[in-house]
């Protein structure tokens, strides 16, 4: 998580006191994006510490905000290394930054580019002047599809741990020898898993818009809930009876919701106050259908044996 470039004044190409000065964050991806949006082009950028975070969530949280924007600028003697006054922030900064007191402490002014680093060069070029498009943030398939493996990788990995509770226990619990029932044991559990993270990392990134509901959790039951009612004339048979086939179907949406809520923080409809209020019930929601899932679960082997 330690994804961060130094703050301070960076040359990109061979800039001179005439050249742009455009300010972005420390998280090297954010970095990165702007640099690779002006090949051959000269402008200064300046870095500021928003402890790793990219410039949107740090413009939400405070780190990238007017003080630190003011005292990068006067840290790096900015005024000594260009002629003109002008700051160029990303259009995304502006919840945390205000211009005129930025204006007030350091003499710059300070201007908001595109939402996008790759409009940048048309937006330099024009004068500073930003079109409609380049300050409406899309979020179209391919940006909702580079978010998918990420997610991926965090939930299996405590999908995993969760699965292997599940399947030890089972082998002590069902009758037989332990590898043989705990497999049979840990089969509705694992798909139940399985199936949640499928529904709320993949389907609801890729179905955003025509899930309903405004709240994320909402869509993730949706998409948990069209995902369930699919797999279960599969998965039912395979099942011990009916507790167990209930619980499943909590897991799955217990699963779902879930990660379809840890995406908000991912997409561009988000605000903090409306995270707040949707984890107020949100989060208990998610808990009694996780403790329904492995309740019911467990309790349908104890009655089997």
């Amino acid at each position: 998580m330690r994804y961060t470039v130094d703050p301070g004044l960076y040359a990109l190409g061979k800039p001179g006191p005439a050249d742009s000065v455009l300010v972005t964050a420390n998280y090297k991806l954010s970095f990165d994006a702007l640099r690779a949006a002006l090949p051959g082009r000269n402008a200064w950028i300046l870095v500021v510490d928003t402890k790793g975070i990219n410039v949107w969530c740090a413009a939400g949280k405070g780190t990238f905000g007017t003080d630190e924007v003011v005292a990068r600028v006067q840290a790096c003697g900015l005024h000594h290394v260009v002629s003109h006054r002008t700051l160029i922030l990303p259009q995304l900064s502006a919840p945390g930054v205000a211009a005129r007191q930025v204006k007030t402490h350091t003499g710059f002014t300070a201007l908001f580019g595109p939402v996008d680093a790759r409009d940048l060069p048309a937006y330099l070029d024009a004068g500073h002047k930003a079109t409609k498009a380049m300050r409406r943030k899309k979020f179209p398939l391919r940006e909702r599809l580079e978010l998918i493996p990420v997610e991926l990788v965090h939930s299996l990995k405590w999908a995993g741990i969760i699965a292997t509770v599940f399947f030890v226990l089972g082998g002590f619990l069902d009758e037989g020898p332990f590898w043989i029932s705990a497999s049979r044991a840990a089969l509705g559990p694992a798909t139940a898993l399985l199936g949640g993270i499928a529904a709320g990392a993949v389907s609801t990134p890729v179905l955003l818009p025509w899930l309903p509901g405004r709240a994320f959790t909402t869509k993730g039951l949706w998409a948990g809930a069209i995902l369930a009612g699919a797999a279960l004339p599969f998965i039912g048979p395979k099942l011990s009876g009916a507790l167990e086939t209930v619980s499943w179907g909590c897991g799955v949406l217990a699963v779902s919701a879930f990660l379809a809520m840890n995406f908000t923080g991912a997409s561009t409809y988000t605000s903090l106050s409306g995270v707040r209020r949707e984890m107020r019930w949100a989060v208990p929601l998610e808990v009694v259908l996780f403790a329904i899932f492995a309740g019911l679960w467990l309790y349908s082997r104890l009655v089997s044996t």
